[in-house]
């Protein structure tokens, strides 16, 4: 499993299976965090089954969901800053590629710094 850590309590990775959650959870993390919209490919597993596979193993799980190609919106930009505040890190946020969700989890770091 790769992914890039863009902080100590913050890392990014390409689209996770059911099968790595345990890796995720043996690695330390605590929250996983999805901002990858259900159906973008076919075969892709849901938010929702990503998110009962976490629960499972006593992780948190949050869904914000940010279309590809398109920046996040200011909802999902609160959402994303009230997730970062409260729920147990480490973090281990994914997309289809670990871009989208990277730049939805920097953007209310950068604005909290203003």
């Amino acid at each position: 499993m790769n992914y890039r850590s863009l902080s100590p309590d913050f890392v990014v990775a390409p689209q996770i299976a059911v099968s790595d959650i345990p890796a995720i959870k043996a690695a330390g993390f605590k929250t996983i965090l999805c901002t990858r919209p259900d159906g973008e490919d076919p075969g892709q597993p849901t938010a929702e089954t990503i998110g009962e596979a976490a629960q499972k193993e006593g992780l948190s799980f949050m869904s914000i969901p940010v279309v590809g190609g398109q920046g996040p919106s200011s909802d999902a930009v609160i959402i994303m800053q009230e997730t970062l505040n409260t729920l147990p890190g480490p973090i281990f946020a994914y997309c289809r590629s670990g871009n989208r969700a990277g730049s939805s989890g920097l953007l209310p770091r950068r604005a909290e710094r203003r």
